[in-house]
């Protein structure tokens, strides 16, 4: 390797190391924010905290390294520009397209180090995370409630004056709101002097006894005089054993992490016969689905089998089993029957029209959580080429604009990653959300982000490798919001000057 490419590649690779930990790092606390109510007050060993934070960091990845590889392109192509080292490798022949010839193939091997990295680490990472987080609910049920505050837990909000025990599994003065259906009102209170947790690591059920207490609940009035006696019922227990669902207590106010959303979990072979057997299976329910309501809603024909003779053979059998009567009808069909019949009749069609738009919503309902399961593994798919793809890009981005405006250090380098980053961020989680939902192709909003900017990074490039690097981004800039200000600002009308002639 040449002296200058060795200093290219070192300047480089500490620059991008430091900036790289240094986010990280911020990632990670932001993490610890995210999970602040599951690890604070709740007696965790300090290396099962450690440990619940590595299982959780692999997922910053794919955020973390190309804002690195950016920021890290800006500040070392800047500091060489700043410092004039371009000038003296282009008076020795070396132009700027030669100079980032080693850095590219740093980082190809660095792209290709973080498709393994999200094709093999970052789901195992994020089995064991979830897996832990589920461990910890089993083995210490206490941490799910904390003491002297009201914890909410699925639909229950439970709030203890103390707790006791070598896992806190003993509760005083247990005060419990179980909401109603709505989620907006108490559906029963429930209070007792005393109670305990207890759980099985083989099973997802939490029990929760509680003794010495009483349970209330509010009746329903069924009319208006009832109602201004606000009754309710009260019973009295020595035990009372409630079951509670431990995917309840993983929402933590923040984020949800559903154990059935197995797609991150997934590499690149077993989300291909994932997808392969959810596309058959919503296939099949289609086909299923509409068999089903054309044979309850259409007749005893399956248009499906048209072509089977069998299925034609029943059916002209059952066409020719029906006797046709003449009936000669003037007016309103429904007028030959009397005023009973006809509203029975009426009930009837208002009844079957309902029963079709419900089970056709049912069936809609069905079939889009299929879609928007089948989409999430697609993205998960797309995005481990999508990370690969973004350290090019950020690349290409990063080094010719630290060359175009020539300046290193922390200062202006961290504006520019910053708006472009968040640019690429936006857009990206904006491809997903709308993916998901189905409004585009999975594949479109897996790339969106890199699509977009895209265009910028030959643009740079060419300007920065041909010498031509006199862009004018204030210029750029003052066009832009001079193109808003004309938008939101109103136009004075035009006053004409009448002319004498004299």
């Amino acid at each position: 390797m040449k002296i200058l490419d060795r200093y290219i590649l070192t300047s480089f690779v500490s620059t991008l190391f430091t900036v790289f930990i240094i986010l990280y790092f911020i990632f990670i606390l932001q993490g610890i924010w995210l999970f602040i109510t599951e690890l604070a007050g709740k007696d965790l060993d300090f290396f099962i905290i450690v440990q619940f934070l590595l299982f959780y960091s692999p997922k910053m990845i794919p955020l973390v390294l190309p804002l690195s590889v950016l920021l890290a392109s800006i500040m070392t192509f800047g500091n060489f520009a700043e410092h004039y080292e371009f000038a003296a490798m282009k008076a020795s022949g070396i132009s700027l397209k030669r100079a980032m010839q080693p850095l590219s193939i740093f980082i190809a091997v660095l792209a290709l180090i973080s498709f393994w990295f999200a094709n093999d680490v970052i789901p195992k990472a994020e089995y064991r995370f979830i897996n832990m987080r589920k461990e910890i609910l089993q083995t210490k049920p206490a941490m799910a409630i904390a003491a002297g505050q009201f914890n909410d837990v699925g639909a229950i909000n439970i709030k203890v004056d103390k707790k006791t025990g070598e896992k806190g599994q003993y509760l005083e003065n247990v005060t419990m709101h179980i909401k109603s259906a709505s989620g907006y009102d108490n559906k029963a209170v429930i209070r007792s002097v005393d109670g305990e947790l207890a759980s099985d690591n083989a099973s997802n059920i939490l029990q929760l006894h509680l003794f010495d207490g009483n349970y209330y609940e509010d009746v329903v009035p069924k009319s208006t005089s009832q109602m201004r006696k606000k009754p309710f019922t009260k019973v009295a227990f020595e035990k009372y054993t409630m079951n509670i669902d431990l995917g309840a207590l993983q929402d933590d106010g923040a984020e949800k992490e559903e154990i059935k959303n197995t797609y991150h979990m997934l590499n690149i072979k077993e989300l291909t016969y994932t997808i392969d057997s959810l596309e058959t299976t919503l296939v099949s329910d289609r086909n299923s689905n509409m068999e089903n309501m054309l044979l309850r809603y259409n007749g005893i024909y399956n248009p499906y089998n048209f072509k089977n003779k069998e299925a034609t053979k029943n059916r002209d059998a059952a066409k020719d089993s029906i006797k046709e009567k003449e009936v000669d009808i003037k007016g309103n069909a429904l007028a030959s029957f009397s005023e009973p019949m006809q509203g029975r009749i009426l009930q009837s069609a208002i009844d079957y029209t309902n029963n079709i738009v419900f089970n056709t919503e049912s069936n809609d309902v069905a079939t889009l959580g299929q879609i928007k399961k089948l989409n999430d593994h697609y993205l998960a798919l797309y995005e481990k080429f999508v990370i690969a793809y973004s350290c090019f890009l950020m690349y290409f981005i990063g080094a010719p604009l630290g060359a175009i405006i020539r300046k290193g250090g922390l200062g202006l380098p961290i504006v520019f990653a910053v708006i472009i980053f968040i640019m690429y961020h936006f857009v990206n989680t904006f491809g997903k959300k709308l993916a998901q939902e189905d409004g585009i192709q999975p594949i479109i909003g897996a790339w969106a982000g890199a699509v977009v900017l895209t265009p910028l990074a030959i643009f740079l490039t060419l300007k920065a490798t041909r010498d031509n690097g006199e862009v004018n981004f204030l210029g750029f800039f003052s066009t832009i919001g001079d193109f808003f200000k004309g938008l939101f600002t109103k136009k004075q009308p035009v006053k004409e000057e009448e002319q004498t002639v004299e």
